[in-house]
């Protein structure tokens, strides 16, 4: 198999990782915000419950989760294994990264002084308004570096969808190296997840600089 042909096939990969990571932000990154409203709860029981998931989350390998989701209803209720392999990915992916993201903006929200939320009540805005308007604002100008790191992270996570043998960039890759007997597939998945990375880091470091309207 000649370079370019190798390139051309896992091109074709590429496009599925690229889905496998659009589409996990498109999820992950509101769904995150979701929890860690659930995880500031002053119910406690809601917020015990919350740090709980995103504890074994967080403490589970992301293949472990993949396995789970894809596989899990077939052993623990024999339902059909998805033929679309795409969507158990997706789903593990997002839950996975709803928690670390999740954690971020937790971080973000309880990092604003008290003060602003008092002045707002002053003010006049309803506790909606203060998060939506004030609060959040804020928060995503102070939590970009940290989301930039895990969407960068995400880029590389996409490799491990061949653990349940979904046609990715990797997937491909591996198979053409074992059938070739080559490391050279490998060098080139490395090159292409190395030049979405530069594109992604460019794209988080102009938004970052956008947000920096102080300067």
């Amino acid at each position: 198999m000649t370079l370019e042909t190798m390139i051309i096939k896992m091109g074709e990969g590429f496009g599925k990782t690229c889905a496998i990571f659009f589409l996990t932000l498109l999820f992950s990154l509101p769904l995150g915000m979701l929890v860690a409203l659930l995880r500031m709860s002053k119910n406690r029981a809601v917020s015990g419950i919350t740090r709980l998931v995103i504890s074994v989350l967080r403490g589970t390998p992301l293949m472990l989760q993949l396995l789970a989701v894809t596989y899990g209803p077939f052993y623990l209720f024999g339902l059909k294994v998805a033929r679309n392999k795409l969507i158990p990915v997706v789903i593990a992916f997002a839950i996975n990264y709803a928690a670390y993201f999740a954690e971020i903006y937790r971080g973000g929200i309880e990092s604003m002084p008290v003060g602003q939320y008092e002045a707002a009540e002053v003010l006049g805005y309803s506790k909606v308004q203060t998060f939506m308007r004030i609060i959040l604002p804020q928060v995503v100008k102070r939590i970009l570096p940290s989301v930039t790191n895990e969407v960068v992270t995400l880029v590389k996570d996409t490799s491990m969808a061949f653990t349940v043998a979904y046609q990715e960039m990797f997937t491909i890759g591996k198979q053409i190296a074992n059938s070739q007997s080559s490391f050279v597939p490998f060098l080139v998945a490395g090159a292409f997840y190395y030049v979405f990375n530069l594109v992604v880091d460019f794209v988080m470091g102009r938004a970052e600089k956008a947000m920096n309207y102080y300067r």
